[in-house]
């Protein structure tokens, strides 16, 4: 959720920052709960909107993770994990999209990416999907890396797994026609080193 809505990504809505009860409001609608954990982003310290969010997604709860760049901010007591890149100031002072708003990206790039380790094998996203050239080379690319086949016999798996790169890895590493090695995946809640055994 973001103070102003999807509007204020296009459009600046000055003040939208300022209101507890709105941040409160859109959080409230998001309904969390204690399985969930919310990031709250404030590059320059704690805005009302942000602190609104959290106190409501706290009283459900939630855990609170914290990313600023002001490692001053008095809400360390509040949330569970603050990070705080020390940027120092800015080169253009108050300008919070230099430093700390590419500092922030850096950040919540690495907490989004490492939402998605399930999703991979080692370091290999083998989650792809495959709607494109550039995607369908990756994942004959990853089929070879995993099982050793050739090529050619990598593109011959990965069709009759109808491009899906775990059925496929399942169905080389144990020999399961297509809808078995789904299911083998099910059962292992589509973790690829649990359904065939073995770790990369």
């Amino acid at each position: 959720i973001m103070a102003g809505g999807k509007n204020a990504i296009l459009n600046t809505k000055e003040g939208v920052e300022d209101n507890y009860e709105e941040g409160a409001r859109s959080m409230m609608r998001l309904k969390p709960t204690k399985k969930d954990v919310v990031i709250g982003v404030s590059a320059s310290g704690m805005t009302q909107f942000v602190r609104g969010a959290l106190t409501c997604a706290r009283g459900a709860g939630a855990r609170i993770i914290f990313v600023t760049c002001d490692p001053r901010t008095e809400l360390q007591s509040f949330v569970d994990l603050t990070i705080a890149p020390a940027v120092g100031p800015e080169v253009i002072a108050g300008s919070t999209r230099l430093k700390a708003g590419t500092a922030t990206k850096l950040v919540l790039n690495t907490l989004t990416t490492s939402v998605l380790i399930g999703k991979t094998y080692g370091n290999l996203m083998v989650d792809v999907r495959t709607g494109s050239d550039k995607l369908r080379d990756r994942a004959r690319r990853m089929v070879h890396i995993v099982t050793g086949l050739e090529i050619e016999a990598t593109d011959a798996l990965l069709k009759r797994a109808h491009w899906n790169v775990k059925a496929a890895i399942v169905m080389q590493k144990t020999g399961l026609p297509y809808q078995k090695a789904l299911s083998r995946l099910r059962k292992t809640h589509d973790r690829l080193r649990d359904a065939i055994g073995e770790d990369i």
